[in-house]
């Protein structure tokens, strides 16, 4: 059993507006020193596979396929083993 974490963000370049947004509101608060923020999503994915390496390749086809829109979004991969 692998833990895959996928973290997922907009490419560089595309507008956040969820980040604009808390930027603003950050400033708001008096955060002054704040220059930009970028959100995005976290998923864990719980795989079954024989290795990590198995597991990276399932989960690279599913972010690529479904979990991240590769046009306008990046993704990255940490693999862990996990407790059944």
């Amino acid at each position: 059993m692998y833990l895959v974490k996928v973290y997922v963000t907009f490419k560089k370049g595309i507008l956040d507006p969820q980040g604009v947004t808390i930027q603003g509101a950050l400033e708001a608060l008096d955060y002054k020193s704040v220059r930009d923020v970028r959100t995005g999503k976290y998923m864990e994915l719980r795989l079954e596979a024989p290795t990590a390496e198995a597991a990276r390749e399932q989960a690279e086809e599913m972010a690529r396929r479904l979990l991240a829109n590769p046009v306008i979004e990046d993704y990255r991969l940490e693999v862990e083993e996990a407790q059944a």
